[in-house]
């Protein structure tokens, strides 16, 4: 019996897929490896929670490791380092390789904006002595998560006389935050009867934001003339500035770690920095590779990628002609050369809710990046679906290189799906395909992920560009 056994055991081995927990798999240097990885990325957290911060962040890491500013037109060879800043919102950066470039280049893709709040473009209004601002939210959020969580303000403010400035209040530990304001239990007896995704309504996720009027003579809307006069002397600004600004309320939390054994990390915008920090370190960190290597950090990718600085926007296709042309190639024939990782985020599997999820075909914590074939919802609707020869090469390639990685699909087939940028590079003609860092809580103000998953997602990217 024990013969048998140990011959089933070794035929297990040899064919059954491979599940194991990272924490088996890795050796204490690489576990050290991701510790310390991980405590630089929580420092990008806290300090790019929007995609303007994210871009700020990338090019001064880009700039302090050899990067140059592209200019059309400018004198390319193997080995330099070249970014291009795309409206402060969005970035591309490429290493030149040895290789011809119509070989094609290895392109990472990853986006730096998340969901959050925005302000509206008259958001300021008084309402029984206290003082709000209106908001539109972006992407797909659970509303009621957004109430009763201290908020920050970040964002850009254009002035009549086409100066810009900064904001960021709520961030500092003397800083004042926002709110948004919720019902008591007592007295939510209608709002509970309702279903989740009305318990708040969008017009519910009003920004608290002061209770004290202007005190030198009785006006009306004298909380609002307040917060205006504090507003003007601080920043300069009057309400009508408010049309030409782009204000963000994030939440105003800290990366921590999060578990008894600090396995894991919480914070706000993992999805998609936890696979944009690594894909802008690969770059980096990429000496001399074989293929032109390039990265986009990309925008908008929550609300479908439109816009000039989201994916369906050609800049990322004139980027890599540009630097086709450079060297000597058409643009065209290089794309169709080209391959893709598309670096985005993947749920993990949650055994508190495991009805939505397919065990066999979901991504799991602590269990390497996830490899995701296809995404799109019911029907594969939207998705790129990468070829079995462009996903078996990816595989090899993996497993050549030790990177610990699982395959995973956003969610059973009708409970629901997502979408990345994935498409909209594929249809260039580049062969791609989705890989990134399992989420717990995707979306919500505080999401959770794996250390040694951000780290494999690091790996993963590295060898792929240098490849």
């Amino acid at each position: 019996m024990s013969e048998k056994n140990s011959a089933s055991k070794q035929l297990k081995e040899k064919l059954f897929l491979k599940r194991k927990n990272s924490y088996f798999r890795m050796n204490d240097k690489e576990l050290n490896a991701s510790t310390k990885f991980a405590e630089k990325y929580k420092k990008f957290l806290d300090s790019a929670k929007t995609e303007r911060e994210a871009v700020i962040q990338a090019v001064s890491l880009l700039e302090e490791n050899g990067f140059v500013e592209y200019r059309k037109g400018m004198q390319l060879r193997a080995g330099d380092r070249i970014y291009r800043n795309n409206r402060g919102k969005a970035v591309l950066m490429a290493v030149i390789g040895s290789a011809p470039i119509n070989e094609g280049v290895r392109l990472c893709a990853a986006h730096i904006d998340s969901p959050r709040l925005d302000l509206k473009q008259n958001p300021l209004y008084e309402d029984n002595e206290l003082a709000l601002f209106k908001t539109h939210y972006y992407g797909g959020i659970k509303k009621y998560q957004w109430t009763t969580i201290p908020l920050a303000l970040h964002g850009v403010i254009v002035r009549a006389d086409g100066s810009k400035i900064a904001v960021s209040i709520g961030e500092d530990e003397n800083d004042p935050v926002f709110c948004v304001t919720d019902l008591l239990p007592h007295l939510a007896t209608e709002q509970m009867s309702r279903t989740a995704g009305k318990l708040i309504r969008g017009e519910d996720l009003n920004l608290l934001i002061g209770s004290v009027p202007f005190r030198d003579d009785e006006t009306s809307e004298a909380v609002k003339l307040n917060i205006l006069s504090i507003l003007f002397e601080k920043y300069g600004i009057t309400e009508a500035d408010f049309i030409s600004s782009e204000l963000e309320a994030v939440p105003a939390f800290k990366a921590r770690d999060v578990g008894f054994d600090r396995s894991l990390i919480g914070g706000y915008g993992h999805d998609d920095r936890c696979c944009s920090f690594p894909a802008l370190m690969a770059a980096i960190d990429c000496k001399n590779p074989v293929h032109t290597a390039v990265t986009v950090l990309t925008d908008k990718e929550e609300t479908g990628s439109d816009g000039n600085t989201g994916l369906c926007s050609s800049y990322l296709k004139y980027f890599i002609y540009d630097i086709s042309e450079e060297l000597g190639s058409d643009g065209r024939d290089v794309l169709s050369a080209s391959e893709c990782l598309s670096a985005d985020v993947n749920a993990a599997f949650d055994p508190t809710f495991p009805e939505v999820n397919e065990k066999n075909n979901c991504a799991y914590i602590n269990r390497g990046v996830c490899i995701t074939k296809y995404t799109g919802a019911r029907g594969k609707s939207g998705t790129s679906d990468a070829s079995a020869e462009f996903a078996g090469r990816i595989r090899i390639l993996m497993d050549s290189k030790d990177v610990i990685w699982q395959t995973g699909e956003l969610g059973k087939v009708d409970a629901g799906g997502g979408g990345t940028v994935a498409a909209y590079i594929a249809n260039l003609n580049v062969d791609t395909i989705d890989m990134g860092v399992p989420v717990l809580s995707m979306h919500a103000p505080y999401e959770i992920i794996s250390k040694t998953d951000l780290y494999m997602a690091y790996k993963a990217f590295s060898v792929f560009i240098a490849d």
